[in-house]
């Protein structure tokens, strides 16, 4: 097929702040082999040489432009806002974070999966992670013979636990239709919009996964990730995500049951570092926050109990508890 025959990508990068890897973002969108593409860089006002940067490659390639957000708006906030600058005319759309990169079969490959099965609606890919000494492949664990699944199949086991292969913005390729038919594609505020939206999309769709690393996920400090995975904010999303969606996917007693697993495994979580003492101010602020926000509140008795057993595990495991320190005051040095 010719690049005019071949359906518009939108490609999309929200960015604040991303001078430092933005050029290699840029590069690998410009690297596809797949050639019918137009990218769209939403600057959400930053104080770097974002803008800069983001402006001299929209000077020489006519297919990308930048947008200067006006007033600063939240990361899920700027997501939103350039679903809203795709193409009228594109039929996908790709998200590739300013950190991360795409290799050079990103988007042949999504797009002929999605073309040869017009039900499939979100596409995903194995996607390498990793940085500062540590590397791993992300969204593993569908069987290989599976390319085409249903939407329904795919969202039961991500919600029961099963599997995890929703992947992030940068593994996934939206079909445009789903995206349009929301205002805000990224339906919460929680950092972990993007996997609420999958769920939504798998409503009316199925799901299409290419057994192929496609794309590269940078791990850094400063990274939303970073921050999500320290405070654990994928544990409350988790509870939220199954209240919202488990009604559509899953069986009363399902969900229940799967509740009461996951409030299990936070509880735990909030034990653990009450007895680490590791859990500042702004740490139990955000997590009293999220589980208000859930319809909830933080159950004292119940987090005491859980101190209470991880504190006699420690008391009968003296060795695991001096190792355990030493480990720690390894990692200080």
């Amino acid at each position: 097929m010719s690049g005019h025959t071949e359906p518009l990508v939108s490609v999309l990068t929200p960015v604040y702040n991303g001078a430092l890897y933005l050029k290699e973002c840029i590069d690998s969108v410009l690297a596809q082999s797949y050639s019918n593409w137009d990218y769209t860089i939403v600057n959400n006002r930053s104080t770097d040489g974002t803008a800069e940067i983001a402006e001299q490659y929209a000077a020489k390639d006519k297919r990308i432009r930048v947008h200067h957000n006006t007033e600063f708006l939240d990361i899920i906030g700027n997501h939103n806002k350039a679903f809203s600058l795709i193409s009228p005319e594109s039929k996908y759309c790709k998200v590739v974070s300013a950190d991360d990169w795409l290799l050079p079969e990103f988007l042949r490959r999504t797009v002929d999966l999605g073309e040869a099965n017009p039900s499939i609606g979100l596409v995903c890919s194995y996607q390498l992670s990793g940085g500062e000494g540590q590397w791993y492949v992300r969204t593993d664990g569908l069987p290989y013979h599976n390319t085409v699944v249903p939407g329904r199949e795919i969202a039961r086991a991500h919600l029961l636990g099963q599997l995890d292969v929703l992947g992030n913005p940068t593994s996934n390729l939206y079909r445009c239709d789903l995206v349009r038919a929301s205002k805000a594609f990224y339906p919460n505020s929680t950092a972990e919009a993007d996997i609420s939206a999958c769920f939504e999309s798998l409503r009316a769709s199925d799901f299409g996964f290419v057994h192929q690393v496609l794309s590269y996920e940078r791990i850094h400090p400063v990274r939303i990730t970073t921050t999500s995975k320290a405070m654990n904010a994928y544990a409350s999303s988790k509870i939220g995500d199954l209240r919202e969606y488990g009604r559509f996917f899953l069986t009363p007693e399902e969900s229940d049951r799967r509740l009461k697993e996951l409030l299990d495994n936070y509880y735990e979580f909030l034990a653990i570092t009450a007895v680490n003492l590791r859990g500042s101010k702004k740490f139990w602020s955000y997590h009293k926050e999220r589980l208000r926000a859930l319809g909830s509140s933080l159950n004292g008795f119940r987090l005491a109990k859980g101190v209470a057993a991880k504190l006699l595990d420690l008391a009968l495991n003296p060795k695991q508890t001096v190792e355990k320190v030493m480990r720690r005051a390894k990692a200080a040095n």
